[in-house]
C-alpha cells in the first residue's frame, strides 16, 4: 500500500515567541489554539484558517543560525493563497506589515507579493486566477 501524505504543520523557532505570535495574529487573524510542552520546551500552536503553525522559543544562549535575507537552498518562504493580492497587500500594509515585493503578475493567472515576517521569514501572497484557454491564446 502506498503511503498518503497530507499537510500537517509548519514549525517556527524564534528568540521572541510573543512577538512572532502577535505578528501572525495581527497580520493574518491567526487564532491561538493551545499552549503545549514539547520535550519540555514551551510551544504555542496557532491556526491560520486551517494552516497550523507551531511557534517555539529558542533559548537566549542557544547557538543557532538566523535565516538568510535572500533566497537560499532549502525552505525559501511560506505561501498563502488570497482571492485578491492587491487588497490583501493593502490590508497588511494598513496593519503594519513590511512589504518587500509589491503585487506583480508573474505569468497569466498568477499574481504575487511578499511581506517580511519575524526572524526573516518571507511570506508570499499568491492569487491564482483561472484563465480560459482561448483567452490565454489571445482568441
Amino acid at each position: 500500500m502506498q503511503p498518503v501524505y497530507t499537510y500537517d504543520h509548519i514549525h517556527l523557532r524564534t528568540r521572541d515567541p510573543q512577538a512572532t505570535i502577535e505578528f501572525y495574529v495581527k497580520m493574518f487573524d491567526a487564532k491561538r489554539v493551545e499552549f503545549v510542552q514539547s520535550n519540555g520546551i514551551p510551544r504555542v500552536d496557532l491556526d491560520l484558517n486551517g494552516l497550523t503553525i507551531f511557534i517555539a522559543e529558542v533559548a537566549a544562549g542557544a547557538v543557532m543560525p538566523a535565516a538568510p535575507d535572500k533566497p537560499y537552498i532549502g525552505l525559501d518562504h511560506l505561501g498563502l493563497r488570497v482571492d485578491d493580492v492587491d487588497a490583501a497587500t493593502a490590508e497588511l500594509k494598513r496593519r503594519g506589515a513590511l512589504v518587500v515585493k509589491e503585487p506583480v503578475t508573474i505569468r497569466p493567472g498568477i499574481r504575487i507579493a511578499f511581506i517580511q515576517g519575524p526572524d526573516n521569514v518571507r511570506i508570499e501572497l499568491l492569487q491564482r486566477t483561472v484563465i480560459e484557454v482561448g483567452a490565454a491564446a489571445g482568441r
